[in-house]
């Protein structure tokens, strides 16, 4: 393959392929080429590509790794590596514009609004999802990375949120990067907690979800406490 994109037949480029027979035709080397734009020493953008899949994986697990893990590779520098992870950005928030139109009072809905980014995470993340009092999305926050338990993720922390931004009620999410959405201990604790401040200060305690995997034995690929008569 020539190390430049240029000296390719015009039909083998990605670019025109995509504008001549739209973009569901391309490779995922030839999508990410796209936005990797030019190559490197030795290599044109499809063959950048082409390795960076290789040493990542899929595009799914592409897109869970951080800009700086991405500029710092032997594949791109800090320029692609901004190009793409904007690209996987302006994909997330496409996906979760119809959100500010619905109630968002069904762990289905939460889920389905957070689970393509929160699915591709390697830690675990800490959203507070605060509506109004028609329960639609009014901010989405996350509070806090790492391991959920309460010298992390404290209930007045969480609270506060809310009550700064003066939220009819709110909706805890997180992940589990195991795939498995099953509470844990200082899941139930949390949300034990959170539920008794909500009822002392009137916040709208709407559902705290957890987000894991699809899987063949796990059932739901979440698992919502006030469908499970926890809160």
């Amino acid at each position: 393959m020539s190390h430049r994109i240029h000296d390719l037949p015009e039909e083998d480029r990605p670019r025109e392929r995509l504008l001549r027979l739209g973009p569901g035709v391309l490779t995922d080397a030839e999508l990410l080429a796209i936005f990797i734009n030019t190559g490197m020493k030795g290599e044109n953008a499809i063959q950048v590509a082409q390795r960076l899949l290789r040493e990542v994986g899929t595009l799914r697990q592409l897109s869970r790794t951080s800009p700086a893990e991405l500029a710092s590779s032997r594949a791109l520098g800090p320029a692609k590596a901004a190009h793409l992870a904007a690209a996987f950005e302006i994909g997330k928030r496409a996906e979760r514009e119809w959100a500010r139109e619905v109630p968002m009072n069904a762990p289905e809905l939460i889920y389905r609004y957070l689970a393509a980014e929160m699915q591709c995470l390697a830690h675990e993340s800490v959203r507070v999802l605060l509506v109004n009092t028609r329960l639609h999305l009014q901010r989405d926050e996350e509070l806090f990375r790492g391991t959920v338990n309460e010298s992390v993720a404290h209930p007045r922390e969480i609270l506060q949120v809310a009550i700064v931004h003066k939220a009819f009620g709110f909706a805890l999410v997180h992940n589990h990067p195991s795939g498995d959405p099953s509470p844990s201990a200082a899941d139930k604790t949390l949300t034990r907690r959170l539920k008794e401040g909500a009822e002392i200060l009137g916040l709208n305690f709407v559902d705290h979800v957890i987000i894991g995997l699809p899987g063949e034995n796990r059932g739901q690929p979440y698992f919502s406490f006030r469908e499970n008569g926890m809160i």
